[in-house]
């Protein structure tokens, strides 16, 4: 068990501030998205947009293979294994954390640790650099698991951690992201378990269109936490409103990747409405059936 204080001094004077394109890396405009489910555990993936054929959708960028392919939120669950606990440290710099000195925490670091899944997001889609005008807008909508998550940066010149994301704070939590910006920062998971983050991107497009999409990211944090339940698991909170409407593609994919919940309540809407339409043209058959058989009977 590595001790947190240590590992963010080493840490910390290797990593530069963060900048846009601070980590330089270029995407392919043709990379492929892949299907199926995978369990991403080591190396490096960012959370990022995509725009293709006027569709604005969030996406996960997976670098751990060759070559890099692009993976739906709800078929990749982001694994923290036991490697990444340290122990926060005995230090009021880190009191934001809410967790007593010397408690273990799974800790995704702002620097790469090659025995830990190295989670960041960019803007750099093709798609979305010649489609947006400035950048974009990443909102925290909710998070629901056994413990707190909390995100934050820190300069490499041992400056005052910069809290990015709380889920002890009131949603949503918004974060100015520039255009072709590639960032990794530190997530701290309070208690192992499953992990439901729900995220939100919103951008202005170059021809004044606003365009949103909502995704819900599956983190399994612990060796001892199973997959299977992050694949399965549904996000049963409430989400706050932002102003943004997503767009219909967008919107699927959140109901798709939070369990369906939101497309199982839509299709039994709709089938209530269908039953209902249904009682009522059957009733009126009937008392038009009952008129036409009275009718008879009196000219009998």
């Amino acid at each position: 068990m590595k001790t947190m204080a240590a590992a963010l001094a080493a840490t910390l004077a290797l990593a530069p501030t963060p900048q846009p394109d601070g980590l330089g890396q270029t995407l392919d405009p043709d990379q492929s998205v892949a299907a199926g489910r995978a369990v991403l555990e080591t190396g490096h993936v960012d959370i990022g947009p995509r725009y293709r054929d006027g569709a604005w959708t969030i996406q996960i960028h997976d670098d751990t293979v060759v070559p890099p392919v692009w993976r739906k939120p709800s078929d990749a669950v982001l694994r923290v294994r036991d490697a990444a606990v340290q122990r926060v440290p005995d230090d009021p710099a880190y009191a934001f954390l809410g967790q007593s000195p010397g408690t273990p925490v799974h800790v995704v670091p702002q620097t790469q640790d090659q025995d830990v899944v190295w989670i960041g997001w960019n803007t750099q889609d093709p798609g979305v650099m010649e489609a947006i005008a400035r950048g974009v807008t990443m909102n925290l909508l909710g998070v629901q698991g056994p413990g707190s998550l909390t995100v934050y940066l820190q300069s490499g010149n041992l400056g005052a951690p910069q809290v990015l994301w709380n889920s002890t704070k009131p949603y949503p939590q918004p974060l100015w992201v520039e255009t072709n910006t590639h960032t990794h920062a530190n997530w701290i998971f309070s208690k192992p378990g499953v992990y439901l983050v729900a995220v939100e991107i919103t951008a202005d497009l170059v021809d004044g269109t606003r365009v949103a999409g909502r995704e819900v990211l599956r983190i399994a944090v612990g060796d001892s936490t199973p997959v299977d339940g992050a694949f399965t698991a549904s996000y049963t909170g409430s989400l706050p409103s932002t102003g943004a409407t997503p767009s219909a593609a967008a919107a699927a994919e959140s109901e798709n990747g939070s369990g369906g919940s939101g497309l199982v309540v839509a299709l039994l809407v709709a089938a209530a409405a269908l039953f209902a339409v249904a009682l009522i043209v059957v009733t009126v058959r009937g008392a038009r059936a009952r008129r036409r058989a009275l009718a008879a009977e009196e000219q009998q």
